[in-house]
């Protein structure tokens, strides 16, 4: 299996999610497939974009896929800060959560060969570099680790829509109450669980 992951905000926006989405490259490629075909949609799949009903959609068919979701969640005003007292940035927030989505996932693969593949869109390549070889140590001959373009890449663009998703309920947004109705089902089955980041190492 495949761990397609992206983010979505960030500490100026009250909060950041971080999702780890497990589903084979088959199986992503053809829930964006289908998706696409029955709404039409044209241009990158971005949760920011598509309105309530193509979210649920999207998450009906990830669940009929076989996917499933571990997304790290940090709240600004839940959050420690390092002892040192330096103000948290969003690099290294995003490198915590990136570990604790992926590391939640770990000790379930049961030793099973799994790929992390890491949207490259947010910060410089150099930096996410290192990012990716911190967890391609972590992954400890279990996979490889890489980044990929969400634009071309369909197990991204389900993964920015599920962290998307898990950041509009965590800021409380004006759709969160809706959101949270659409992947309640999830939550319940555990095809979605969600671990809270509240330090920073």
């Amino acid at each position: 299996m495949t761990i397609y992951c992206d983010e979505s905000g960030g500490l100026n926006a009250g909060a950041m999610t971080f999702a780890a989405a497990m589903i084979s490259p088959e199986a992503a490629a053809a829930v964006h497939a289908r998706f696409r075909a029955v709404t039409g949609l044209r241009g990158e799949l971005k949760g920011s974009r598509i309105s309530l009903t193509e979210r649920a959609y999207l998450f009906e068919l990830f669940d009929r896929a076989g996917g499933r979701a571990w997304v790290a969640v940090a709240k600004r005003e839940r959050l420690t800060l390092p002892p040192d007292g330096k103000p948290a940035s969003d690099l290294a927030l995003y490198a915590a959560l990136l570990d604790l989505a992926v590391g939640s996932w770990l000790p379930e693969t049961g030793g099973v060969c799994t790929d992390v593949v890491i949207d490259d869109g947010r910060y410089d390549p150099v930096v996410l570099g290192h990012v990716r070889e911190t967890i391609q140590a972590g992954l400890a001959g279990w996979g490889r680790a890489s980044l990929a373009d969400s634009r071309r890449s369909d197990g991204v663009q389900i993964a920015d829509v599920i962290a998307n998703s898990l950041f509009n309920i965590t800021v409380g947004s004006p759709r969160a109450r809706r959101i949270g109705v659409i992947v309640e089902p999830l939550i319940a089955s555990r095809a979605l669980r969600i671990a809270e980041l509240t330090r920073l190492p």
